[in-house]
């Protein structure tokens, strides 16, 4: 049986507003669509990555 794939509880929680327009296109291409938004993203290294360029833009826990 294969092991239950770990999830990123990913929640957008500043405006992309005053910062660099690449930064926008990330939240974008992780599919926020409004403020607030809350995610359930795959814990793989692209997300971390995108994450770390954004990470004054959302709050990321972990779960299982």
């Amino acid at each position: 049986m294969a092991e239950k794939e770990k999830m990123l509880k990913v929640t957008w929680v500043r405006s992309t507003i005053g910062y660099n327009k690449k930064q926008a296109l990330i939240i974008e291409a992780l599919g926020f669509k409004k403020l607030g938004q809350t995610r359930m993203l795959p814990d793989n290294a692209s997300i971390r990555g995108s994450l770390h360029h954004v990470a004054h833009l959302v709050s990321v826990e972990e779960v299982k």
